[in-house]
């Protein structure tokens, strides 16, 4: 258990917004950095996308953590090799080659971020009992939406100040130095603060015995009953939203002209990273309000098209251009609301369906990155796309590709209990609201 002298609110909340932080600034900030500098957005949406791949992978590389130092080691660790990778980042981007160095640098975050994710969550798990975990789950879920607000809204918003003051390159060589700098602090806060999670497990567990571990999860998990509906409906569910969610802001930026809306980066952190998160957090909420009164198989359905129909909201946008920022923050807001609404019912079937059974924890984190794989494959194809087809049409794709989410939602079959009126239990409640917190940052 924790050391009296070093309390949970200590640690938990700093431990879980440096989680985010690094998700945050490569998902959705980086794709603002490089469209400022010049970047096309085929470029832009498949890189940023290829470097997500760790966090799909890292249920593969999780179990050999156990084998060497403590999770404290890994978590402080990472925490400072992120802090010197966005440092580099920021050195590279006055040269003339920076989206390559750029690009490789974030990969060397997106590693580190993946692995800093492991660790945390086994400290959490390790030094908290149920009791205390349950606690201080709304910690969780708060810093770690605290740093999406800071990173796509408060220092996008300050990298759109900075821009008509000292240029754009400067601009955001300050807000990859700021990064740099949160991260070095959490880093070197953690050492004094961060309980170690458990003596290292050399003594448990050897390599082989780790890859045994995994070898047998894995062949659990795809022998499980209805395992080809699951992976299919995980992967379509956001099918529509892999190939939104890198133009979203593109489109947001860049001028009517080229057929976007013309907004300034500091317009953008505001509506897009601020109020957008807030409406995801509302929705989130009030679908498990929802789920619970009714239970998720009468109700799937409907959180489906809560999830995929608002995106008809950028078709309009595309077409009719407006001017107005309320008229445009209203929109993004109900696309957000409807998205944490329906994104509940994908979190949950994973929970309930999929992951059910021996080895759940870890059946549960495959599922995750298959569903992140699921969006980072259509993100890669989406600059393209929309380069050739223009906003407007590719807005219109994406509304076509929201009919296999539909056609695979209405024929999934269930397997398990679906938590009707009041049957989840506590431990699938616990789980849930901390999935919120981790997936909010793919949006």
């Amino acid at each position: 258990m924790f050391k009296k002298n070093i309390q949970p609110h200590f640690w938990v909340p700093t431990v879980y917004f440096a989680m985010g932080l690094p998700f945050v600034a490569l998902s959705t900030v980086s794709v603002l950095m490089f469209s400022d500098m010049g970047i096309s957005n085929t470029q832009i949406a498949f890189w940023t996308s290829l470097i997500m791949l760790p966090w799909t992978l890292k249920p593969l590389w999780s179990p050999f953590l156990e084998i060497f130092k403590t999770k404290k080691f890994f978590v402080v660790t990472t925490q400072l090799v992120t802090a010197v990778a966005f440092a580099l980042v920021a050195l590279s981007l006055p040269l003339p080659n920076f989206f390559t160095y750029a690009i490789a640098l974030m990969g060397v975050v997106a590693f580190s971020g993946a692995t800093h994710d492991i660790a945390t969550d086994g400290v959490y798990m390790a030094e908290l009992s149920d009791t205390m975990q349950a606690r201080y789950i709304g910690w969780q879920g708060a810093f770690y939406n605290l740093a999406k607000i800071l990173a796509s809204g408060g220092l996008v918003y300050f990298a759109g100040y900075l821009k008509d003051t000292m240029g754009i390159a400067s601009a955001w060589i300050v807000i990859m130095a700021i990064f740099a700098a949160i991260m070095a602090c959490m880093g070197l806060y953690h050492i004094k603060v961060l309980p170690s999670g458990g003596a290292k497990a050399t003594t448990k567990q050897t390599a082989s015995s780790a890859a045994k571990t995994l070898w047998e999860v894995l062949r659990s998990f795809f022998e499980k009953r209805n395992v080809v509906w699951y992976i299919s409906f995980i992967i379509l569910y956001r099918f529509a939203e892999g190939f939104a969610m890198k133009i979203v802001p593109l489109f947001l930026k860049a001028s009517v002209a080229s057929g976007g809306l013309g907004l300034d980066v500091k317009d953008i952190g505001l509506i897009y990273g601020t109020y957008g998160a807030a409406a995801f957090i509302l929705g989130s909420v009030l679908a498990g309000y929802y789920i619970s009164a009714f239970g998720l198989k009468k109700v799937l359905f409907s959180l489906c098209c809560a999830f995929n129909i608002p995106f008809v909201v950028y078709l309009l946008l595309a077409i009719y251009q407006p001017t107005s920022l309320w008229t445009i923050g209203m929109a993004v807001v109900f696309e957000y609301l409807g998205y944490g609404f329906g994104f509940v019912g994908l979190m949950l079937f994973m929970m309930q369906q999929v992951a059910k059974g021996k080895h759940q924890m870890a059946h549960y984190a495959f599922a995750t990155g298959i569903m992140n794989l699921g969006v980072m494959i259509p993100g890669m194809m989406s600059g393209l796309l929309s380069d050739w087809l223009g906003y407007q049409n590719f807005f219109i794709w994406v509304l076509i590709a929201t009919i296999p989410a539909f056609a695979i939602t209405w024929l999934v079959p269930f397997t398990n209990n679906d938590g009707a009126k009041g049957t989840m239990s506590n431990e699938e409640r616990k789980t849930l609201v901390g999935e919120y917190a981790s997936d909010v940052s793919s949006t």
